[in-house]
């Protein structure tokens, strides 16, 4: 290399600048232990629920037992009674005193049972809410689960029946519609021996006590209806059922 000349360095070629500390972070990710303490947490939340649900239906099966235990001994008592004032005197008094305390005792069992039908569909409802937290934690127990992890009508109605649609005979086989028929039995011979004790033909006992029977039993099943409806109107849900839940059998 001759004296005078210069030593040339090769140029680098201009590139891409490089990418500063928050381009090349990752996506931020919330770390397994706060997504094991959240589970920890809604699993918690969801045994609560399902010990009130279970002293829930506990209680008002005991309620049931003892008014169907009440109506019994009430008339074998009233069956003891007649033979032995002979049907006569005292026996209409003591009849209706029996038959209204029992119709009175079966009022207050009636709205306990309706009461906690209206507690069981909350607990549904609410755990139907956490399903769809465990969902969001992690996506693939989604397909394990018959009940729904919805928390609207159509989720609750997918929890309590999961191989078909609800019917009818979910109503009429229901502790609610037993104890509606128990307790228009009972209204109706209360106020059939009311109109035999005042005075009134038999006739007009059956036919008023037919009607008085049919007024409790439409009575009840509207205030039903209406508490049902009440309560949809009155939430919002957080996580609908797609479609309507008109695909949510599969």
């Amino acid at each position: 290399m001759s004296e005078g000349s210069s030593l040339e360095l090769p140029v680098p070629e201009e590139g891409p600048e490089p990418a500063s500390d928050d381009e090349i972070a990752p996506p931020t990710r919330e770390s397994d232990a706060v997504l094991g303490r959240r589970a920890q947490l809604l699993a918690t939340e969801h045994w609560g629920l399902l010990a009130a649900r279970s002293t829930a239906q506990s209680e008002v099966l005991t309620r049931i037992t003892i008014f169907l235990t009440l109506v019994s001994a009430g008339l074998v008592t009233i069956g003891l009674l007649g033979q032995a004032s002979d049907f006569g005197g005292w026996f209409g008094g003591a009849s209706l005193a029996i038959l209204g305390f029992l119709a009175l005792i079966g009022f207050m069992t009636q709205v306990r049972v309706m009461n906690v039908s209206e507690e069981d569909m909350m607990y549904v409802v609410a755990m139907n809410r956490i399903r769809g937290a465990y969902v969001d934690l992690d996506p693939a127990v989604a397909d394990a689960f018959l009940a729904s992890p919805y928390d609207d009508a159509a989720g609750m109605k997918r929890t309590y029946s999961f191989l078909r649609p609800r019917s009818a005979s979910i109503l009429l086989g229901s502790s609610v519609m037993l104890l509606i028929v128990v307790n228009a039995c009972v209204v109706g011979m209360l106020v059939g021996s009311a109109i035999i004790a005042g005075g009134g033909s038999f006739a007009w006992a059956i036919g008023c006590g037919i009607i008085a029977g049919l007024l409790f039993t439409v009575g009840f099943m509207t205030f039903g209806g209406i508490g049902f409806r009440w309560a949809w109107s009155h939430y919002t849900p957080r996580r609908p059922t797609p479609d309507g839940g008109t695909s949510s059998l599969r």
